[in-house]
């Protein structure tokens, strides 16, 4: 069960993941624009003017690297500090739907977009969750992200030259109403000709945030690299989505303690409610039900395991 469904693809080129190829300079691409998919991550609550940028570019960021790694259940991108911003969490499935929020600390506190404003205990990871054989735990894959640059794109460009060793470009844009980025990445091997890679990078340089923001992929694929014949590999919709369900806020209730889950009921006066902080969807137990999820909680333990 989720709390939202995807949309269906909007036309020109809004909320879609393009992968391409500039096969005379060697070069592999993705592209994402994120437009009611943003304004949907965005509304769920008021943040900064900073932190909403970040979000925007952490959220393309995400389902542009859905488009480059293998992915096959979701990929996270996440940002803690210790000042103003405490989290940011964005992530993306494979099959393109998005979610995204930011924690603020409780003092309040100005937000930079200077991720060297972030504090001293400031982490940035990629996180790869993909499903096991067998219904197992999930295998996950993390990468953590030096924090040397000032800004996002910087920061995931040196992550893919160091944990990759090939030249990376990343170009990463919010505002209110989208989110967008781009992506570029030498080929592996000796493809494409001598200077392929500075041409297609000088180019690369000449797109600013409004462009990006603005155009669709096929639209600015042309203007930049025409001469060079991009080739589009395929494009998918992307989609505000989330994926709480009340079988996940059971597990959450139970993982917490029966001692603690009754407090939970008793000081809400009789009905415990939890609210998915990404979707706004609230999940509500009265002190009956709460007893059965531990009740059956213990049965399983007890049940005598089966032969192998």
């Amino acid at each position: 069960m989720t709390t939202a469904d995807p949309a269906p693809p909007a036309a020109d080129g809004h909320d879609r993941l393009t992968r391409f190829l500039i096969e005379t300079a060697g070069v592999r691409g993705v592209h994402v624009r994120l437009d009611e998919t943003w304004r949907q991550i965005r509304e769920r609550a008021e943040y900064p003017a900073a932190a909403a940028e970040l979000l925007g570019e952490a959220a393309a960021a995400a389902a542009l690297f859905t488009g480059h790694a293998k992915v096959d259940g979701r990929l996270s991108v996440q940002l803690r500090g210790d000042g103003a911003l405490r989290t940011l969490f964005a992530e993306c499935t494979a099959a393109g739907t998005l979610r995204g929020i930011v924690q603020l600390a409780e003092e309040g506190g100005e937000v930079s977009r200077d991720l060297g404003q972030l504090g001293d205990q400031a982490v940035l990871a990629i996180t790869i969750e993909n499903p096991s054989v067998g219904g197992r735990e999930p295998i996950r894959y993390q990468g953590l992200v030096a924090l040397e640059s000032d800004s996002l794109a910087d920061a995931f460009e040196g992550y893919f030259r160091q944990s990759e060793q090939l030249p990376t470009r990343l170009l990463l844009a919010a505002d209110g109403e989208r989110a967008a980025g781009l992506m570029l990445q030498k080929l592996p091997g000796d493809g494409g000709d001598e200077d392929g890679w500075t041409r297609v990078g000088a180019l690369f340089e000449t797109v600013r945030d409004g462009e990006l923001l603005e155009l669709p992929a096929q639209t600015l694929l042309h203007r930049l690299f025409h001469e060079d014949g991009a080739q589009l590999l395929g494009s998918k919709p992307l989609a505000f989505a989330c994926s709480c369900s009340r079988g996940r806020v059971e597990a959450m209730l139970v993982s917490l303690g029966r001692d603690e889950a009754q407090a939970a009921v008793d000081a809400a006066g009789g009905q415990a409610q939890v609210r998915c902080e990404f979707c706004g969807q609230t999940y509500r137990f009265d002190g009956v039900e709460v007893a059965g999820l531990f009740a059956a909680a213990a049965a399983e333990m007890d049940a005598p395991q089966r032969v192998q």
